[in-house]
């Protein structure tokens, strides 16, 4: 029965998504395995913004918005609002009232997984938004879902209180307690791509950077002048 709202929601520590917004959505994403990434039909509706925050989790009923609504009470600094239909829908449930709400709140931005309206608006407020649709089509109030309870998400399971971190290419949850792992996994990726940085700087190609080669050769690839690949191919 919908209607669940869970209160007192454990958070990871503001510290630790600051920590986190510092790397990339890419980054993070290879730094835990390559797991966690949101599905690609979720699209930033700004471009150039990079968030960090706690996931307060909210299923809404089909082209029903009320359970936003409720969400906000629930919301607080360094909370990014995680809402999912119960049913496919493309309606615009959030627009640049409820971000004006979320923002008095403290809350970082909104990822959902249906439509958003007021676009414009959104932008000028500077309230980060990913969702998988933009619709001028309002939706009804009455019907209810729930918050802060653990939601399917574009492919993935959200849990109150997990890190989610978003940017211009994409979201990707870290669930709670592997967000100080994930974070030295993604320095150290990030240390790792610094110095193949510099290599690439100076000419190296990825097959060497990368030691490729013995990969390569393992796979069978051959290298054959033009003119003996012209004599095989008119052979």
């Amino acid at each position: 029965m919908a209607g669940l709202v869970v209160t007192g929601a454990p958070r990871t520590p503001i510290h630790l998504l600051d920590a986190l917004a510092k790397y990339g959505v890419a980054t993070v994403h290879e730094a835990q395995g390559r797991n966690g990434l949101l599905a690609s039909e979720i699209t930033p509706v700004q471009s150039g913004t990079r968030v960090a925050g706690t996931a307060v989790t909210v299923t809404v009923a089909p082209g029903d918005n009320t359970t936003i609504a409720v969400a906000v009470e629930q919301c607080q600094e360094g909370d990014l609002l995680i809402v999912t239909p119960t049913a496919p829908c493309d309606m615009g449930y959030f627009g640049d009232l409820l971000a004006t709400s979320l923002m008095a709140q403290g809350a970082r931005g909104l990822v959902i997984d249906a439509g958003v309206r007021d676009v414009a608006d959104l932008k000028a407020m500077g309230f980060p938004v990913w969702s998988r649709h933009i619709s001028a089509e309002g939706t009804t109030k009455g019907n209810l879902g729930d918050v802060n309870v653990p939601i399917s998400i574009a492919g993935q399971i959200v849990h109150p209180g997990d890190a989610v971190l978003a940017d211009d290419d994409g979201v990707v949850v870290v669930p709670r307690r592997k967000v100080d792992a994930v974070l030295g996994a993604a320095k150290a990726r990030e240390e790792k791509e610094e110095l193949s940085r510099v290599r690439y700087l100076t000419g190296e190609i990825a097959l060497d950077v990368n030691t490729m080669r013995p990969m390569l050769e393992a796979a069978g690839i051959r290298y054959l002048d033009y003119g003996t690949w012209e004599e095989e191919r008119t052979s």
